[in-house]
């Protein structure tokens, strides 16, 4: 299989899981493409204020890849900050949220996969 950047969906989404403003997604996988085994695999451009809401994941995994920005992250009620290079998992049953607190757009890379075990 083989997706072009011009065949990458681009979809914004607002207050997502509740958080504040939009966030932007590239989404180079779709659920359809792996069908079982995950749901996002995904560049995300979050603004400067705007955030992804605190959730829960059941059933599933989160990891998220910090390519510019500067990510401030709810880790199950922990802050912390993660910096270009710097990754976060949130596990099954686990929960976070992701805000860019920061003066420059946050590019991130995030990875949803279900959890198989």
């Amino acid at each position: 299989m083989y997706r072009n950047k011009e065949d990458v969906r681009e979809r914004v989404v607002m207050n997502a899981q509740g958080g504040e403003g939009h966030v932007t997604f590239y989404d180079f996988l779709l659920p359809e493409d792996a069908p079982g085994h995950g749901r996002v695999f995904s560049k995300l451009v979050i603004e400067p204020g705007n955030s992804i809401g605190y959730h829960r994941h059941e059933g599933e995994f989160e990891a998220i890849y910090v390519i510019s920005g500067e990510a401030t992250v709810n880790d199950n009620g922990e802050e912390i900050v993660l910096h270009p290079g710097d990754m976060h998992m949130c596990k099954n049953g686990d929960s976070h949220g992701t805000r860019n607190n920061g003066e420059e757009q946050l590019v991130l890379v995030a990875l949803i996969m279900n959890d198989l075990s």
